[in-house]
């Protein structure tokens, strides 16, 4: 029988052998400033703005308008390279990182695609 005490300190260790992407537009750092701006770090360094405010309060902004809610945008992370929040939406890396690279902001909803 198992012993019951057991350390639960490595329940979340990573899984051996998972591929991890080194794909330059994986996301590595995100942060949520104010007027629905987010500012972002990827793996191959490069910083950028993504500005969501257009996309968020506009009238064909769908599942996005939730992001209205300050507290929610505010939890945004990072998972897997990518920009998640808690309420299951993301933005593509790879258009964000595609639309900083030349302009140094990336807006969903009006640059390449969300």
């Amino acid at each position: 029988m198992r012993n019951q005490s057991a350390s639960k300190e490595n329940s979340a260790a990573p899984v051996m052998g998972m591929p991890v992407s080194k794909a330059p537009w994986r996301v590595a750092a995100v942060i949520a400033k104010s007027n629905y701006k987010l500012e972002v770090r990827f793996v191959d360094g490069l910083e950028g703005e993504v500005q969501m405010a257009s996309l968020i309060v506009s009238s064909g902004a769908g599942v996005f308008s939730s992001l209205k809610d300050e507290s929610l945008f505010g939890a945004v992370r990072v998972e897997h390279g990518a920009i998640v929040w808690p309420n299951g939406l993301d933005l593509a890396p790879d258009a964000m990182h595609r639309a900083i690279s030349q302009t140094g902001c990336f807006r969903p909803g009006t640059d390449h695609a969300a």
